[in-house]
């Protein structure tokens, strides 16, 4: 199959390194060139445009960081919108307001493409194995179109509902673990007078019925961070999870309801950030900002 990537950053570039692993015939584009490269040195080709990108492509996959790089790419003047759709499906896999799902989505339909939004869970190594989770939203048939790709990508695809549905599941799924690093980040502060070796609180914050699998996961790079200052290869990043936080409790005002624990670990995320910190990876980066703070 010919299939596109449009937007190559961490996430992008390891699902085109699996599509490419499952034999297709890539072709990628990003709005920063260089980020193309090695998928260009390991066979891809490299289009000029997302359009361009379109026309090479049966199925585009759009990997995106937020909402404005999506209207800016669908809409521009040589963006994804002006190209001939016909035929063509998009699956976008962004993590983004459900409203511009629909928009976008509704945008490629009526151009007479095939639209099916699937934002994932998983960080790049899932990504490169085929093991994310994806979030679908939009109508059976696009569904149909889309699934036999997606299951070589994903561990397990869910079609949550129309178009929109999977964003907001999306943001569902996302929250409680960012909230939770917030949470572990304070659990150390409270321990910390105890003098703990960091290593032997993490194994029993682990080993106890609130701790996710990313923690038992991860639990190494967070030690090692903390003993060492040794930061992990970035796998989804604190401005990742900021922005995510960030979109779901502006979704949920849409809703007319409010995140208000969210929201307050939205505001450290941001502090993490303007420390610096804003492209460490979140899963240890986040525990070990608050617990060593200062102030």
């Amino acid at each position: 199959m010919k299939i596109g990537i449009c937007g190559t950053g961490r996430m992008g570039a390891a699902i085109a390194q699996r599509v490419m692993a499952q034999g297709h015939d890539l072709t990628v584009w990003n709005r920063d060139r260089a980020k193309t490269q090695s998928l260009v040195d390991a066979g891809a080709r490299h289009a000029e445009s997302p359009a361009a990108l379109v026309a090479a492509s049966d199925i585009v996959i759009v990997m995106l960081l937020n909402d404005a790089a999506m209207q800016a790419v669908y809409h521009a003047d040589n963006g994804l919108l002006k190209a001939d759709l016909a035929g063509r499906l998009i699956i976008d896999m962004s993590t983004v307001l459900p409203e511009t799902m629909v928009e976008l989505g509704t945008a490629v339909t009526e151009a007479g493409g095939g639209f099916v939004e699937c934002p994932v869970g998983g960080t790049v190594g899932p990504a490169r194995d085929g093991k994310l989770f994806g979030l679908a939203g939009g109508s059976e048939t696009d569904f149909a179109r889309a699934l036999p790709l997606l299951e070589q990508l994903c561990r397990r695809t869910e079609h949550v509902g129309k178009l929109g549905a999977g964003a907001a599941v999306k943001l569902a799924v996302n929250l409680p673990l960012m909230v939770y690093l917030q949470a572990l980040a304070e659990s150390l502060t409270l321990c910390k007078p105890l003098g703990l070796p960091p290593e032997r609180l993490i194994d029993i914050l682990a080993d106890t019925p609130g701790a996710p699998p990313a923690l038992k996961m991860r639990a190494a790079d967070i030690v090692k961070l903390l003993v060492t200052g040794e930061r992990a290869a970035t796998q989804f990043s604190v401005s990742g999870g900021k922005k995510d936080l960030l979109t779901a409790v502006n979704y949920a005002k849409k809703l007319g309801t409010t995140l208000p624990v969210a929201a307050s670990a939205a505001a450290v995320f941001a502090e993490a950030e303007a420390a610096g910190l804003g492209d460490t990876d979140v899963i240890s980066g986040m525990p070990a900002f608050w617990s060593t703070r200062t102030s």
